[in-house]
């Protein structure tokens, strides 16, 4: 560091004084006096008031204006020119918004600005501009700062020096928690949600009775936080315990909603209640930002109808939607499920911030009142010292009259006769002589005897008072249960809006679950042009349906529009379609190709709905191949799943279900060989080449089928009959898996297939 230049003698520029110092400490010096300036004078609130200086200054400006509840309005433009002109020398902007805050009764659980005008609303609009808006303060806020004129707190200078303001608020409304608080200061933050003055002077009563007791026990109280827009707050008391006692988590709320029965089996949702803080308007665009992008496919719209209470009304797509489901879904997609982090960062009586549990709050809030109590005690037993001293004095004057008129009348300095003669006081004489005529009918000495024994009285309390603590603490509960009348849950403002009812985390609902259920025929052409009719239309009659020319059936089957439709590629490879997005059965269809990245040229060996617990017998016409479960081989892209693996010139050809009663397997080979063994010498894969089933000379397989050898194997007999054949006596077919086999049983069909 370069030493410093001192200025030359006589010299006013501020140049000549010029220190060079590294730049990091003059950084580091400078940054950190604009943190502490934040942290203590701007972004945390006082444990005592629960306010932020511009807070604090706001309702002192509006109590020097006498903006008392039962007075009339007065311009917000006032206040806030008043405020920033002689306590808070800051942008007028920020004020008001402070201002603005402290009225809204969706953001103060407990407001301390009653406004009259536009204070913006939950829709998250703002506020009129100060000249339109009128104010005045609330019943709360005067239990606030109830005590300032009784000596309670210190008073400091303002900025300028011209006037004086409170350090703190000595009133015993629970601020910090009944209102809550949140600011970002720097390297720290402050996040707290209001909580009932009910059961918070609940908890501070079981403190004092119970100092020692443990965190847990205020749980008994303090059922969870209690805002001002309502809700559900659905975490588990173990979770909710744990937030208080270490004053770190959060707390996961979710909006009140109830099923509106409309008639006929028609209803609606109709949410009643919303999370805090969040903005109503931005909600509904949510909601409807997810009906346009069919991102929900069981929602069908949604609508405000809110007056001067909330009314979101959320319709489904049809009577036969779950409401939970539906709901669930939402909560998982929007802010109708959010959480509140808490984080109890507050200034302390020394002005130091921590995070502190439930208890350590209350603990240190109610040392507050105590002293509080104490120095409002100490303030009136000084007043009633005064008032005694006064009271002795027109005693004396009383019952010396005469000759205190004569004094008066004939001495020309009265004042040290009447001290020597009486012995009174310096007050006690200037009080006699400052006495007006009009006052001499009141010196009655039964009424200043009267209002000297009650003056006595009353200090005889305050001195039991201040020298007993336990007197002390006895005098707070019972200051404590009359804050409790005026707040308790059977009036309007201190009933618990915020349910608290636990409820799982809101899962993730299958696609299938949001998808109305509707049966529906799946048609696909041999050219690969899918479609799906409403209904279960007769299978037979799939021939009859309309098809381009040279074009005709390949595959049609009945489903449900809540299923998975498995379409197998003769390379091996599994594409997945959605049974309720293919296309409506009015016209040909849409190729299939345009939905899944099915390269041409390629065939399609089979088309079948996906069964949850289904199996499929899938075969190369290698004669390798295994069994796979449905539901193993759903592919979440277009371009598929590869489940089986056909080696260098072989093809996927067979791809069939395996009722649940099926126990054998029967092959064909184009050589015309059958073989016959049991279903469980196949080995159930999730993707692979299998092993071999049938072995070959030459050609390779034509078909496999599974089958219950009790109930014998059957076959197609071809033609028009439609007539089956069934051989119930296969032991010359019955071999070990991957053997050569005979010749099939007479009357097989010349195609080598089963039909």
């Amino acid at each position: 560091m370069a030493d410093v230049i001192d200025p030359p003698a006589g010299s006013d520029d501020p140049f000549d004084s010029i220190v060079d110092a590294p730049f990091d400490a003059a950084l580091s010096e400078r940054y950190l006096v604009y943190a502490l300036s934040t942290i203590t004078a701007r972004s945390l609130p006082d444990l005592r008031d629960g306010l932020k200086p511009v807070h604090r200054r706001l309702l002192w400006a509006m109590r020097q204006l006498k903006l008392d509840p039962t007075g009339g309005y007065k311009k917000s433009a006032r206040v806030v020119g008043d405020v920033i002109g002689k306590y808070h020398p800051h942008g007028d902007a920020s004020v008001y918004d402070a201002m603005v805050r402290l009225a809204q009764s969706f953001s103060l659980r407990y407001p301390l600005v009653d406004g009259q005008g536009n204070f913006g609303n939950i829709d998250g609009d703002n506020a009129a501009a100060y000249r339109y808006t009128e104010a005045r303060m609330t019943p709360a806020a005067i239990e606030l700062m109830a005590g300032l004129d009784d000596g309670t707190v210190d008073y400091r200078p303002t900025y300028n020096g011209e006037d004086e303001e409170p350090e703190i608020f000595p009133g015993l409304f629970p601020n910090l928690l009944a209102n809550g608080a949140s600011g970002i200061a720097v390297g720290m933050a402050t996040s707290i949600p209001p909580q009932n003055v009910a059961e918070v002077i609940d908890a501070a009563v079981h403190v004092i009775d119970n100092p020692k007791c443990e965190p847990i026990e205020l749980m008994e109280f303090v059922k969870g936080p209690d805002f001002p827009t309502g809700g559900q707050l659905v975490d588990s008391p173990a979770a909710i315990a744990e937030a208080y006692a270490t004053g770190r988590g959060s707390f996961r709320v979710r909006a009140r909603w109830s099923v509106e029965d409309l008639g006929r089996g028609t209803w609606v949702i109709v949410v009643t209640e919303i999370p805090y803080q969040v903005q109503k308007g931005k909600l509904i665009e949510a909601i409807a930002q997810i009906v346009n992008d069919k991102k929900l496919p069981i929602l069908a719209d949604v609508r405000d109808e809110s007056a001067e209470e909330i009314r979101l009304v959320i319709e489904p797509r049809s009577r036969t939607v779950d409401p939970d489901v539906l709901m669930e879904s939402l909560f998982r997609m929007t802010d109708l499920e959010n959480k509140f982090p808490l984080n109890l960062n507050v200034l302390g009586a020394d002005r130091t911030p921590r995070v502190m549990g439930l208890k350590s709050v209350l603990v240190a809030w109610l040392d507050h009142q105590i002293e509080v109590l104490i120095r409002r005690s100490q303030h009136r037993l000084g007043k009633i010292d005064d008032r005694l001293e006064l009271l002795d004095g027109y005693l004396i004057a009383y019952l010396n009259l005469d000759r205190v008129i004569e004094i008066i009348r004939t001495e020309d300095e009265p004042k040290p006769v009447m001290m020597a003669e009486f012995g009174l006081t310096d007050r006690q004489a200037e009080a006699i002589l400052n006495m007006r005529l009009r006052s001499l009918r009141r010196l009655e000495e039964m009424e200043l005897k009267g209002e000297r024994d009650k003056l006595m009285a009353e200090r005889e309390g305050l001195v039991a008072l201040l020298d007993s603590p336990a007197k002390q603490k006895t005098r707070l509960k019972k200051d404590l249960a009359a804050l409790r009348t005026r707040y308790g849950p059977e009036t309007p403002i201190g009933r618990r809006r915020t349910l608290v009812e636990e409820a799982a985390p809101a899962r993730e609902i299958p696609l299938e679950a949001m998808i109305e259920r509707e049966p529906i025929t799946v048609i696909m052409s041999q050219r690969g042009w899918v479609r799906a009719m409403k209904g279960h239309v007769a299978l037979d009659a799939a021939d009859a349906l309309k098809f381009k020319e040279g074009d005709g059936a390949a595959f049609a089957f009945h489903a449900q529009t809540t299923d998975k439709i498995l379409l197998a590629a003769e390379d091996g490879r599994f594409f997945t379609l959605g049974a309720d997005k293919l296309p409506g059965g009015r016209g040909f269809g849409e190729p299939v190709r345009l939905m899944i990245d099915l390269p041409d040229g390629l065939a399609i060996v089979n088309l079948l709905p996906a069964r949850a617990e289904e199996r499929l017998l899938l075969a190369a016409n290698d004669g390798k191949g295994f069994v796979v479960k449905s539901s193993e081989i759903i592919a979440e892209t277009r371009k598929g799943r590869q489940v089986v693996n056909v080696r260098a010139g072989a093809k996927l050809a067979v791809v069939r279900p395996i009722s649940a009663d099926h126990d054998y397997v029967a092959a064909v080979g184009d050589n015309r060989k059958l073989v016959v063994f049991p279903l469980n010498e196949l080995p159930e894969m999730g993707r692979g080449q299998g092993v071999t089933i049938q072995k070959y000379k030459d050609g390779g397989l034509s078909d496999v089928v599974t089958f219950k050898l009790e109930d014998g194997l059957s076959w197609a007999m071809g033609g028009d009959t439609g007539r089956t054949r069934t051989e119930t006596d296969l032991t010359p077919w019955r071999v070990a898996r991957g053997a050569a086999g005979r010749m099939p049983p007479l009357g097989f069909p010349r195609d080598n297939t089963f039909g």
